[in-house]
């Protein structure tokens, strides 16, 4: 595959940050800066702050787990089979890390993802994590909203909390495990309790209240600071519910316990895909000047990708317009026909998606990790 060319100048360097930064002679890394984060997570941060300077980072969740017609096969990746490249972003899920289970509940082992996102890494790409877990109150999954106050439940005080500090516990333990053979924890960018503003999820809107949804994210992030958990950065991401800021901010936890915000967006009708996605990132693009935050959208996509040129003439033009860091779009299902987000070899949109990566706003594995030559 050629590759784009592209135009980087010193004043982008920081986006080199989402590499490893390692001295020479590739030694250990073991300091902690006064903020607690590592230093490989704190120039992440900062590099997700000047990649709009250069264009946004492509995401697929699940990337090299599976995809059409294959799972588990190293070094596979549906996108990379049609461009040449890994995404720059990889995100996975560790749902069913709770329950003390060797898969995930996507049926993948988290020995495996963890070897993944290692690897995305060491190749330069960046990392996020999201939780589709249990619902502590029923035994249900995510999408069990069959009783309310299960938020309630687990905050100090309730029912459910010695449980449930017991299932934060579980996700600590694989925060920390993501090193490398040299002693470098992997920098992260978890994404707990999101699409909160529907109600979908046993965290939603109509679920628990605006404190105690507050109280859930800051309970959790204390829970990870005071295991010394360092190599988390951490991703506020409602829906497209909120009218204006005032509404996205109803439930924010607070700029000292949010890195970067965003938001998810699925496109069923293009239309109405698109006008929810340019009030959305009219609000993300407010708010991230005045809070100083960086930008994503962290999570959109068509599902089946019918149109063969959406990724030039809907996507492209849309996200182009605005300064984001990424924009990720969802999984390639190997368990369902009907189910998948990105193109793979053959798919009717997979020239186009070509087109969009050639394009130079837009950034993938190979474009990070030159920025040392």
């Amino acid at each position: 595959m050629i590759r784009k060319i592209r135009n980087l100048t010193a004043g982008t360097l920081l986006v080199a940050g989402i590499v490893s930064c390692q001295s020479a002679g590739n030694q250990k890394s073991v300091t902690v800066l006064d903020n607690g984060l590592t230093p490989e997570t704190e120039h992440l941060l900062k590099s997700l702050r000047t990649i709009p300077q250069q264009g946004f980072m492509f995401g697929h969740h699940d990337d090299p787990l599976y995809g059409i017609g294959w799972e588990g096969e190293e070094g596979r990746s549906d996108v990379k089979s049609v461009v040449g490249d890994y995404p720059a972003v990889m995100s996975f899920d560790i749902g069913h890390i709770e329950l003390g289970r060797a898969e995930s509940l996507d049926n993948v082992p988290f020995d495996k993802i963890r070897r993944e996102i290692i690897a995305q890494y060491e190749r330069g790409g960046m990392n996020t994590i999201s939780w589709h877990l249990d619902n502590p109150l029923t035994g249900g999954d995510s999408w069990d909203v069959s009783e309310k106050g299960v938020v309630a439940a687990i905050l100090p005080g309730g029912e459910q909390y010695a449980t449930f500090q017991q299932w934060l516990g579980k996700a600590a333990e694989f925060f920390s495990s993501l090193e490398t053979s040299d002693g470098v924890k992997v920098p992260v960018l978890f994404r707990p309790w999101h699409e909160h503003t529907g109600s979908w999820f046993w965290w939603g809107k109509e679920l628990c209240s605006p404190e105690e949804y507050k109280a859930l994210w800051r309970m959790t992030y204390d829970f990870m600071t005071d295991k010394g958990i360092n190599n988390l950065l951490y991703a506020y991401s409602p829906g497209t519910e909120p009218n204006d800021t005032t509404e996205y901010l109803q439930r924010y936890p607070g700029d000292g316990i949010v890195d970067l915000i965003g938001f998810d967006c699925y496109q069923f009708d293009r239309e109405i895909f698109l006008t929810q996605m340019k009030k959305s990132l009219d609000i993300l693009t407010d708010i991230g000047q005045t809070h100083h935050k960086p930008i994503a959208v962290t999570e959109f996509g068509y599902e089946t990708i019918p149109d063969p040129v959406w990724w030039t003439e809907t996507v492209l033009p849309l996200l182009s317009a605005y300064p984001l860091s990424y924009a990720l779009v969802w999984r390639n299902a190997r368990e369902r026909e009907d189910h998948y987000y990105a193109p793979y070899p053959g798919q009717v949109s997979a020239g186009d998606f070509v087109k969009f990566y050639e394009d130079p706003r837009t950034l993938f594995a190979g474009d990070l990790k030159g920025l040392y030559k």
